[in-house]
């Protein structure tokens, strides 16, 4: 029971933080009318639609086919790994940055597995780094593509057009670093074919997709249609109940794969915020620290409890919501913390590789770091 206990407490420990945080915060501010306006209902029905629909494509295969078919056309190491980092990197903008990497990073230990044991040995990490980071950097662009953009992305009311702007300068410049980085990364690698290396997986692959086509049509409808309530043309509370029933009725078993754990932390995090903006001292307080300072406050905030968690918690005492939006997510690069998504990646190789976790944690350190300061620089300069 205690190992039970302590194994939910390691995999779910920012959840934990939440519900503990909105529990104590109870004391402070006894539960009462008030409390119903503190959940912001349609940032959780909404990523519930977008988690349902990414996790039903992920069923299916479809990333996957996709990644397949753009390695077939693959014939050297610079094309091998600009391939896998640019697959996390754009795909996260859509599919968010988690499943990305749910999705890549197994696949690029299959991919690195018909190289050779050196090639893999060599790559395999300054891969997985470069994926995660990718994964993260890429899907700052779109409101969608990560938890904390589809929250302040609703709180700020900002239009796709000024959002996609805000993030624009340092996602270009993220992409030239990446390829700068796969150019030089992929350079000593030897040159190889991968044409026929999938073609039984691709079959297989095919047969499935041939008998799941009008999913994946559901699927794809059923992601414009939640696109629309993001962007307010259709009501949420109508996406939401549609996505739901359609996906109950065509595809249940999805509904097991959603992170029930992200809309919780979600909902402990907005009843603290919502009770400690109602005691005059501490919201003060916090007001005063933040207050022009909100993008390096969310870089910091975001190594300590992740980028996530930082925006939930800052945006109760800040009505500048785009620097929020750039703090949190430059705030991802870091710490092994700093997003949640890169722990997956963390969890992939020290399965896979699990001698050589050290080293892995200190190139990631090294490249997050550099990542970071040149995305801060950009900032300085833009401010």
């Amino acid at each position: 029971m205690i190992a039970k206990i302590t194994a939910f407490l390691k995999r779910e420990t920012v959840l934990c933080v939440a519900l503990v945080l909105a529990a104590v915060s109870t004391v402070l501010v006894p539960p009462d009318k008030a409390y119903l306006g503190y959940i912001d209902f349609r940032t959780l029905a909404i990523l519930f639609c977008l988690m349902s629909v990414m996790a039903g494509l992920q069923r299916i295969g479809v990333f996957k086919a996709i990644a397949r078919k753009l390695l077939g056309c693959v014939k050297s190491g610079r094309g091998l790994v600009l391939t896998l980092v640019l697959l996390c990197f754009f795909s996260s903008m859509l599919i968010t940055n988690d499943v990305a990497l749910i999705t890549f990073v197994p696949f690029t230990f299959t991919v690195l597995d018909l190289l050779g044991g050196a090639q893999k040995k060599r790559l395999l990490l300054p891969v997985v780094v470069m994926q995660t980071i990718a994964a993260n950097l890429g899907s700052m662009l779109t409101p969608v593509g990560n938890p904390q953009n589809l929250y302040l992305y609703g709180k700020a009311g900002l239009s796709a057009g000024a959002f996609l702007g805000l993030m624009l300068p340092y996602t270009a410049l993220s992409l030239a670093l990446l390829a700068v980085w796969g150019l030089i990364q992929g350079g000593a690698s030897q040159d190889f074919q991968l044409e026929n290396a999938f073609e039984q997986d691709a079959s297989d692959a095919g047969q499935a997709a041939g008998t799941a086509k009008y999913k994946i049509a559901m699927y794809l409808i059923l992601f414009l249609v939640s696109l629309l309530a993001v962007g307010r043309i259709l009501p949420w509370q109508a996406v939401f109940v549609g996505v739901f029933l359609v996906v109950f009725a065509a595809d249940r078993q999805v509904l097991a794969m959603v992170d029930y754990s992200l809309l919780l932390t979600f909902a402990g995090f907005f009843v603290f915020i919502g009770n400690v903006g109602r005691l005059p001292v501490f919201c003060g307080f916090m007001q005063d620290m933040i207050a022009g300072r909100e993008v390096y406050t969310s870089i910091a905030a975001s190594q300590i409890i992740s980028n996530v968690p930082a925006a939930l918690l800052l945006s109760g005492f800040t009505d500048d919501y785009a620097g929020l939006v750039v703090g949190t997510n430059l705030g991802g690069l870091g710490t092994l913390i700093a997003s949640m998504a890169s722990l997956i990646s963390y969890k992939y190789v020290a399965k896979e590789a699990g001698s050589r976790k050290g080293a892995y944690i200190l190139l990631f350190t090294v490249a997050n770091i550099c990542f970071l300061a040149a995305l801060i620089l950009l900032y300085v300069w833009l401010a």
